[in-house]
């Protein structure tokens, strides 16, 4: 069963599609592990074990990205995890692009994550931020994630999980 305006994930592979429900709706992502096959793995342990619930947007800037992740909330935090290095390519970041939030140092990307709002916005961090996936479906629920550094009232992920796991949820 879905709705209206889920998203076509026919010939998708479901293992691959990660769902972001927030308070405004479903996000779904197609992850990208033939780009960023660490990034990728690394968020599908993450949700699958639940770190993602509850975690807050707490960085979200008009025009540029909304940045999750941190089970701080306060942008310093992350998983217990060591870091991913760099698995930079040259997928375009674009509005509904997913990247790795990370120091300056490229090796230093762990369990934040940023979502591009618009195509201008974000197109300068091709190549220097790992891409890992792009957002098919849900956009318009990204579009009103709270603005603020940090927001006064930061939206969070209610639940993250894989399109695979939800499926066989149901059976």
């Amino acid at each position: 069963m879905g709705t209206a305006n889920a998203a076509d994930l026919s010939g998708k592979d479901l293992e691959n599609i990660l769902y972001l429900d927030i308070d405004h709706g479903r996000i779904t992502i197609e992850m990208l592990p033939d780009i960023a096959p660490k990034h990728v793995k690394r968020i599908k342990t993450l949700t699958r074990e639940g770190f993602y619930n509850g975690v807050v947007f707490h960085r979200v800037i008009d025009g540029f990205m909304a940045q999750t992740g941190d089970p701080t909330g306060t942008g310093s935090g992350g998983s217990s995890y060591p870091d991913i290095p760099a698995e930079f390519n040259s997928y375009r970041y674009k509005r509904g692009t997913i990247g790795m939030a990370r120091t300056n140092n490229p090796d230093s990307a762990n369990s934040q994550f940023f979502i591009c709002f618009d195509d201008d916005g974000c197109s300068f961090l091709t190549g220097q931020y790992t891409v890992w996936g792009q957002v098919v479906d849900g956009m318009d629920a990204v579009d009103q994630i709270e603005l603020g550094e940090p927001p006064a009232n930061p939206d969070k992920i209610i639940k993250a999980s894989i399109a695979a796991d939800v499926a066989s949820d149901k059976k």
